[in-house]
């Protein structure tokens, strides 16, 4: 397949140009022009890049790139060792950050929902990044944190009651903690994202709304994940999603 084809087909699907985004989505780092292996993963970091490398990938695909806003633009150290290593050996490297949030079935925050079986019925906050729904009735905070504990490999740090029956949940995936006093406006039993700020826990303990930190990484790996398996299901590519592990 085309490199040139792939973003066109990823442009259509994830329709970037709708968002104002912290860096440029899309290509970001161009390679060969033909691709048969794409590695995926959350973060282009240097562990990515070699499990790329070493799987002979034409192209990586990740939801965290380069060139963010606000960022010192000069390529030297960690930045040099990097680009380095994807013009080495003429990797493409292609990059979806709030548009793999958003989209409505392989999004961040649509794999949420599916792995704690939660049924999406709004959006909120900026850009419409929220998200707002129901759980199961009957469903209290304690089962909550088990479930996400076992659907994301991941111990949430959990903020409330954990009697407190949940019907009402929003939800933000990576750090989406400044969405939370939204969330307790909307009359939500729940709130979970990625992060959370000293503050998070006052604003918890107060509103008397539970708060449900489950880690960046681990509510983020289900967009990059869902996308690849879309990839190889649909476009003529190896497409392999490479889990880097991360603690936060």
């Amino acid at each position: 397949m085309k490199c040139d084809a792939l973003l066109n087909y990823l442009d259509g699907l994830l329709e970037p140009a709708k968002f104002h985004d912290y860096c440029p989505n899309g290509l970001q780092v161009e390679g060969r022009g033909e691709l048969r292996r794409v590695v995926a993963g959350v973060t282009a970091s240097q562990a990515l890049l070699d499990a790329a490398v070493a799987r002979d990938a034409d192209a990586i695909l990740v939801h965290h790139g380069y060139f963010w806003k606000g960022e010192d633009g000069r390529v030297t150290g960690i930045r040099r060792q990097r680009l380095g290593t994807l013009l080495r050996h003429d990797i493409n490297l292609l990059a979806y950050h709030l548009p793999l949030d958003a989209h409505p079935t392989l999004g961040n925050n649509a794999q949420l929902a599916v792995a704690l079986d939660w049924w999406p019925e709004g959006r909120f906050g900026e850009q419409d990044m929220g998200w707002l729904g129901s759980a199961d009735a009957g469903d209290k905070l304690a089962g909550l944190s088990a479930r996400v504990a076992r659907q994301l490999g991941r111990q949430p740090l959990v903020i409330g009651d954990p009697e407190r029956p949940i019907r009402r949940v929003a939800w933000c995936s990576g750090g989406a903690q400044g969405y939370f006093e939204q969330a307790i406006a909307l009359g939500v039993d729940v709130y979970l994202s990625g992060e959370i700020s000293e503050q998070t826990v006052h604003l918890a303990r107060e509103s008397g709304v539970a708060y449900v930190a489950a880690g960046h990484h681990a509510t983020e790996r289900g967009g990059i994940r869902a996308l690849a398996r879309h990839l190889g299901e649909n476009c003529d590519l190896i497409c392999e999603f490479v889990d880097v592990d991360n603690p936060v």
